[in-house]
């Protein structure tokens, strides 16, 4: 199997230190001149960019802490298909991304991609205008901080009832979790 290559742009010596530790760990090699796939690093996407001298000559991937709208717009306008958060991304998803890069396909933090579809301002949510008697009585307790097994205590029921009446709630609110449905819940006037 070929070795991978990428060539590394990077806006300061933070930024390129990164990258390089990072591909290190991947077993990527920087080759300027050879190599099919650019890796530009920087803070920010836009910061990445601009250390490309060219992203037409190949094709380029952005390694970046911060994913702005705009920067993220631009990167794909000017071609760049593959996006990295520095911080998170392991080296099995950099060798994969090199991969990607190379073939012409596409890979974007979820994040990034859901605040990108999303649109400039993400449509508010509403709350619904009323809940069951048995989820107003989950959500109170979780409200003053009881768990799964204190609130089927309390409501005579099993933790399994408990965990479908939070799965319900969740799902109603529209929510992530158990203190997003709580905030929701108060804000909305539901408990």
């Amino acid at each position: 199997m070929t070795a991978l290559r990428v060539r590394l742009a990077a806006t300061d010596a933070l930024a390129r230190a990164g990258a390089l530790e990072l591909l290190a760990r991947a077993g990527i090699a920087v080759d300027p001149a050879a190599a099919p796939v650019t890796l530009a690093a920087g803070g920010t996407v836009e910061e990445a960019l601009d250390a490309t001298a060219d992203p037409a000559d190949r094709p380029v991937m952005v390694l970046a802490d911060t994913f702005a709208p705009a920067g993220v717009l631009r990167a794909v306008r000017t071609g760049v298909s593959v996006l990295l958060h520095a911080r998170r991304t392991t080296t099995d998803q950099l060798v994969a991304a090199v991969h990607s890069a190379r073939h012409g396909d596409g890979r974007l933090p979820s994040e990034v991609l859901a605040r990108l579809l999303s649109g400039p301002e993400p449509a508010a949510v509403t709350a619904p205008r009323t809940l069951t008697a048995r989820q107003t009585a989950v959500l109170t307790l979780m409200a003053d901080g009881h768990g799964n097994a204190a609130i089927a205590r309390s409501l005579s029921c099993s933790e399994h009832t408990v965990k479908n009446v939070i799965y319900e709630l969740m799902a109603r609110l529209q929510v992530r979790n158990r203190s997003h449905a709580v905030a929701r819940a108060v804000r909305a006037g539901l408990i």
